[in-house]
């Protein structure tokens, strides 16, 4: 299966990233973006023998390695049929 994992910054969390594109996006004349917020994206392949066991470890995985939890949300989408 495939698991996709997203992380932002928290909205208490500055983004001088996000503030960099929103500059760099009015400069080239796209002045409807009123905000951007940066965040990661992964994918992952999963052997799990189900999708709460995979959803568990992906939790996991995710406090313990891919977001920084004081600073970052993040949210995961699992895939069972790839």
């Amino acid at each position: 299966m495939k698991a996709k994992v997203y992380t932002t910054l928290k909205s208490s969390i500055l983004d001088p990233q996000g503030k960099t594109v929103e500059r760099a996006l009015s400069v080239l004349g796209f002045d409807e973006v009123k905000s951007v917020r940066v965040g990661k994206y992964l994918e992952l392949d999963l052997e799990s023998g189900s999708i709460e066991d995979a959803e568990k470890s992906l939790k996991a995985m995710c406090e313990k390695l891919l977001a920084n939890t004081v600073m970052e949300s993040y949210r995961f989408e699992i895939d069972p049929e790839v």
